[in-house]
């Protein structure tokens, strides 16, 4: 069984956690987390020390892969703790059993996909991705790195969506469509045409709201 760490101990590590336990392939050996007493229970996992013990306990061989639990509110810091730590340290891949992954489809590393998520025929996620409860990907869509994708998002064929876009929940995408980086949708948002300047989209057809 792999031997699983999480960083950050809050409500979505504990999401992580409870997924991982479930594809019965993983033994979540507890969080790093930096706002928290090493030794102390979080969920009923042990907090096992501040992100800056990573290396050191890897090396002791305390866990075997990694995973990101920090939220849409920090995606800058998603990508920055991914890009520093994948290249020496093996990130997971957690897909939870409900899900329906294509045989020609991929799954990037530190990317995890919730409940009843669907990824249609050359659907293609890219690393330390979050597809949240019952997202589709149809067929020949491609997720970028470090997205974070809200419950009920709908994209539909041939979308690319580059890094670091947040789609709000129930976010419906129409086919052809490019999402450029640093792009963020509100709820119910409908995208019909690109979009290139980052911030953030609402409304049906999605229209851009501000600057975050």
């Amino acid at each position: 069984m792999i031997k699983l760490a999480i960083i950050g101990g809050g409500d979505l590590g504990q999401q992580i956690a409870h997924i991982a336990k479930t594809t019965k392939l993983f033994e979540v050996v507890g969080f790093f987390d930096d706002y928290a007493a090493k030794g102390s229970l979080k969920y009923g996992y042990m907090v096992l020390g501040p992100l800056s013990e990573i290396h050191e306990q890897f090396e002791k061989g305390i866990f075997h892969e990694l995973m990101i639990g920090i939220g849409y509110k920090h995606m800058e810091v998603r990508a920055k703790l991914f890009n520093e730590l994948s290249p020496s340290i093996p990130f997971a891949k957690i897909i939870h059993p409900s899900c329906y992954v294509d045989e020609t489809a991929k799954v990037g590393q530190g990317s995890i996909l919730y409940p009843r998520v669907a990824l249609d025929m050359n659907a293609v996620v890219g690393d330390n991705v979050v597809l949240n409860i019952g997202c589709s990907i149809a067929h020949d869509s491609s997720i970028g790195n470090h997205c974070f994708f809200s419950p009920n998002v709908c994209l539909a064929g041939f979308i690319n969506i580059q890094e670091k876009v947040n789609l709000g929940i129930g976010t419906i995408v129409i086919d052809n469509i490019n999402i450029s980086p640093n792009i963020k949708t509100g709820a119910g948002a409908v995208v019909t045409e690109n979009l290139a300047e980052p911030g953030l989209y609402v409304g049906i057809p999605a229209k851009f709201k501000k600057h975050l």
